[in-house]
């Protein structure tokens, strides 16, 4: 499956009728490239994600690599934070500040898995009704529908070790929701209604944020700008250590915050319409004076919803969300200080809180379900 043109008129985010369109999965961008087909995702919910399998994806630990959560070393040896012993999950240890990672062992391994991901479900899936019950399906759709369910649950497998050797709680807490929610829309297809498509959605936004914390890593631009950003507090609780071959929904039951989450999102989408269709493609240099003033405006409506969504996740009391909102509003904050100096490669850091908002937003939705 190839990656989506840019859309006419503009780069505006890539968002077909979010959250009830139809997600267009698709692999993350390679490492190292710079290119002008990437969308802003700024003000929408691209639905970017894939769906698939790879065959023995092979990933070591390597002792020394452990981290502070901020892309730096630290001291080896990860135990759990519960009973303080050695454990095989790298991130044990991080209970430490949210912070853009600038590297992750993770990410060459999780890119073949992604792409070969896309190419599972592009033959009619990806197209598909999602209003339609399992009851009223053709033998072909059914057949697209598990193939999509047997893909995921492949890709699901394929990330328990990679959730196993981030360094990053947030990262293992991503890999985690993959992992949970692509089983669980896989476990919903044989009596699959309407509203299992949240399923696929969640997992949709979860793997699209993973791609693009690590494009912003390959891009250079999470390198760029993290030391720009003023670094948050630790958490006053992070959640416990579990088992990422068997994970747990980050959300099993309502919050309220839900509710002003979705609120939140939907002014920002309104209050972005203008921004959203420039064209990533050009850099500030080039920038004419309507758009560097349109950028100035933008800046601080970005700055105070980062805030804002932070706060969200501080009230929720959910630890993973928490971790969520602090990352996404680290991710829109770099973008911020960019502007001034932006290149196309920074829209990757643009492209991460937007997928982490979906996350939230469709797990939310999942939990009507």
């Amino acid at each position: 499956m190839t990656l989506p043109p840019p859309q006419p008129g503009g780069h505006g985010p890539y968002d077909p009728g979010f959250p009830g369109g139809q997600p267009q999965w698709q692999p993350q961008p390679a490492p190292r490239r710079r290119g002008s087909g990437w969308k802003w995702a700024l003000g929408g919910v691209a639905l970017v994600a894939v769906i698939g399998v790879t065959a023995g994806v092979t990933v070591s630990v390597v002792d020394n690599d452990k981290s502070d959560g901020r892309g730096n070393s630290a001291p080896t040896g990860a135990s759990h934070a519960s009973g303080g012993t050695t454990s095989d999950i790298a991130s044990a240890n991080d209970t430490g500040p949210v912070a853009i990672i600038t590297e992750d062992p993770t990410c060459a391994a999780q890119d073949p898995i992604l792409r070969t991901m896309a190419n599972r479900t592009g033959d009619g899936w990806d197209k598909r009704d999602a209003a339609k019950p399992a009851s009223e399906w053709t033998p072909e759709v059914r057949a697209q529908f598990e193939e999509a369910g047997t893909a995921m649950r492949s890709a699901a497998d394929q990330m328990i070790p990679l959730a196993k050797l981030t360094p990053h709680r947030v990262m293992r807490e991503l890999y985690e929701q993959f992992i949970v929610y692509a089983r669980a829309y896989a476990d919903s297809i044989p009596t699959y209604t309407a509203p299992d498509d949240n399923l696929a959605l969640v997992s949709n936004a979860t793997s699209s944020a993973i791609s693009h914390i690590c494009g912003a890593i390959g891009n250079g631009s999470a390198a760029a700008r993290s030391p720009l950003v003023p670094p948050l507090s630790a958490p006053a609780q992070v959640a416990p250590v579990g088992d990422p071959a068997d994970p747990q929904r980050f959300l099993e039951k309502p919050i309220a915050v839900c509710g002003d989450w979705s609120s939140a999102r939907e002014q920002y989408r309104h209050d972005m319409i203008e921004w959203n269709k420039t064209d990533p493609a050009i850099p500030a240099s080039q920038w004419t004076p309507e758009l560097k003033a349109l950028s100035e405006s933008v800046a601080t409506v970005m700055s105070g919803y980062a805030s804002r969504l932070q706060e969200l996740g501080e009230r929720s009391g959910n630890p993973a969300l928490g971790d969520f909102a602090d990352m996404l509003a680290q991710y829109r904050r770099a973008f911020v200080v960019a502007i001034p100096t932006y290149q196309p490669a920074d829209n990757y850091l643009a492209m991460v809180p937007t997928r982490l908002e979906a996350l939230i937003e469709t797990a939310c939705d999942a939990l009507d379900g």
